[in-house]
């Protein structure tokens, strides 16, 4: 969503060239840098995010007047500084935890995402995880593969009837809540930023993070990774968990103590009957306990990718960029209570 803003358009700003630089620091889908081409005639320079150092050349090199991330680069004031003409960091996803929000609202450069365009993807690998580790298909799969037999002893366990307990209850929480709800599951949520109200609505009953962890079977995580939330399922709360319990993040790195959840896993007497985990604290992590374990199903940050979630996030993130060096407001810009006040 855009409407008109009192800031310079790009053609009438200093030293303007006709045909914009754009920097794509990480891998984005073509259809970004195809559209950011046809509607503002720009230069697209691609550059290896892990690259540090080949991205601060780039923007010295390049100057320019957008920068296009996802999570690999950490856009910092070192790299601002790289790009004096810079208007605009695009993150191609949701979470915007790589970039110094307030380094760029200081230098007037609006950050802008895509919170909604892989909502529908990360729902699906939420529900994707949560059947690997009830059905232990991934040492079901391996073990077959390896000429073994286990059919015995690898019984797994319904999701019909079980209670599923929702931390974040944002957009991807509530398509994660529907279809799980087709299961037959009872679901609860922890948020506390949603009214009641709208949680009963959907078929959601609010509780205590407390509360969830005693009574939920399966724990799925959905919320961003902020200073509230880092490390929010730490020792304590994993120790309160209900015998057998799923845990589930799909959401950011570092909201999960990984050595107190390996800890409840491996031990006889722990809770946690086994986890799906996605995202990692440090990526790329090769080097978490929980890799460990075979009843961990682990991906390497796979939730928004598919390539329709990919071609949505690389069109909305193009247009929300084309829009700010139009000179327009961008009022969904992560930013713009600051930006535009």
């Amino acid at each position: 969503m855009v409407d008109n803003f009192s800031g310079p358009a790009l053609s009438s700003a200093p030293g303007a060239r006709p045909h914009p630089a754009i920097v794509m620091a990480d891998e984005v889908a073509d259809s970004a840098a195809d559209q950011l081409q046809q509607e503002m005639g720009a230069e697209i320079r691609r550059v290896a995010g892990a690259d540090r150092a080949g991205v601060l050349r780039a923007l010295m090199e390049a100057d320019p007047v957008a920068l296009l991330v996802r999570s690999a680069t950490a856009v910092d004031a070192e790299l601002l500084r790289a790009a004096p003409q810079l208007r605009v960091v695009g993150r191609a996803g949701v979470g915007v935890d790589n970039i110094n929000i307030p380094a760029c609202t200081a230098r007037g450069v609006a950050v802008v995402n895509t919170p909604l365009a892989n909502s529908h993807s990360a729902a699906e690998h939420t529900i994707g995880l949560l059947l690997a580790v009830a059905r232990n298909l991934a040492v079901a799969d391996s073990s077959l593969r390896a000429g073994q037999w286990r059919r015995s002893e690898l019984t797994g366990v319904e999701i019909y009837s079980k209670t599923v307990g929702i931390i974040g209850f944002g957009t991807i929480g509530r398509l994660v809540a529907r279809r799980l709800q087709a299961f037959d599951a009872r679901v609860i949520a922890n948020d506390p930023y949603i009214d009641p109200d709208s949680a009963a609505r959907a078929g959601v009953e609010l509780v205590s993070k407390e509360e969830l962890m005693r009574s939920a079977d399966v724990v799925a995580l959905h919320v961003p990774k902020t200073p509230e939330t880092t490390g929010m399922v730490d020792a304590r709360l994993i120790a309160l968990a209900k015998p057998g319990q799923i845990l589930i993040n799909a959401a950011r790195g570092g909201l999960i103590d990984d050595a107190a959840l390996a800890n409840s896993i491996r031990s006889s007497d722990g809770p946690h009957r086994g986890a799906g985990i996605d995202v990692w604290d440090n990526e790329p992590d090769v080097h978490s306990p929980l890799l460990e374990l075979p009843q961990v199903v682990a991906t390497p940050h796979l939730g928004a990718a598919t390539f329709e979630a990919q071609e949505r996030v690389g069109r909305e993130v193009a247009g929300y960029i084309a829009a700010v060096l139009r000179g327009e407001r961008v009022p969904t810009a992560v930013n713009a209570a600051d930006l535009y006040r």
